[in-house]
């Protein structure tokens, strides 16, 4: 059996385990699991939400057992679920909510694996959510800023941090400022988490990340792609500019 084949098997397994305790509700697939089964490759795993009768939220995140196979490892992660690895491989990331609780969670789309009678489908419709744009001053700002002050953290000695501003926060920037220089996909985007699929999203930003992120020991050429970059596709301030390339000499 592939990999896919595999984990959407689990997912009907732990809908007929749920459905045998006569405690539970339904169970929601998410992710590449979900709507995006076409998504699913080698690496895919398991996003859910389990959903249960009300005050057996507890009953469930104590005891597993309706996970409907061994499990060689999980934790708590939230309140609300936990992260599990399966001792065939097969890795699980899921929240058990009560039907009242499902309101004020945020999620995407998902799948109906499986359903009791009595379960009101339309509690897992999720509310639209719709892309935020940044405004371009405040992302420029906060660029220029981050790349500023950690150029200034590194050469203090402060690598890790100033790796943080530079390599992290800054490229988180740059992400937000793809949509503005480069058209979407996006069927390819995560609500969620922009990171996901950028390089399905920006094929060409993506090829210039490398650049902005060179590690420990590359904080100064990091800074130097970064505002170059910024330098290419929009008008910046000349006065921090020259502030952060006089930070960059010297490495």
């Amino acid at each position: 059996m592939d990999h896919k084949a595999q984990i959407l098997a689990r997912l009907d397994a732990i809908g007929a385990a749920l459905d045998s305790t006569g405690e539970a509700l339904a169970l929601l697939a998410l992710g590449s699991v979900g709507v995006e089964t076409d998504r699913i490759d080698a690496y895919s795993d398991l996003d859910f939400f389990a959903i249960v009768k009300p005050n057996r939220k507890p009953l469930f995140m104590a005891n597993l057992d309706w996970m409907a196979a061994p499990i060689a490892y999980s934790f708590q992660n939230t309140d609300d679920g936990h992260k599990v690895l399966y001792e065939d491989g097969i890795f699980a990331e899921f929240a058990i909510f009560e039907p009242r609780e499902l309101s004020a969670i945020p999620f995407a789309p998902g799948r109906l694996v499986w359903q009791a009678d009595e379960f009101d489908a339309a509690l897992v419709t999720p509310s639209v959510r719709t892309p935020y744009k940044y405004a371009l001053d405040w992302v420029l700002g906060e660029a220029l800023t981050n790349l500023y002050v950690g150029m200034g953290r590194h050469r203090r000695g402060e690598t890790l941090a100033a790796l943080r501003l530079i390599q992290h926060h800054a490229v988180n920037q740059v992400m937000r400022l793809a949509m503005y220089i480069e058209p979407d996909h996006p069927d390819k985007r995560d609500p969620f988490a922009d990171e996901r699929r950028f390089e399905q999203r920006f094929p060409g930003l993506a090829d210039q990340l490398p650049g902005m992120m060179q590690g420990y020991h590359g904080n100064t050429e990091s800074a130097r792609a970064i505002l170059a970059f910024l330098d290419a596709h929009f008008e910046i301030n000349a006065a921090i500019k020259a502030r952060i390339l006089e930070l960059c000499e010297g490495g």
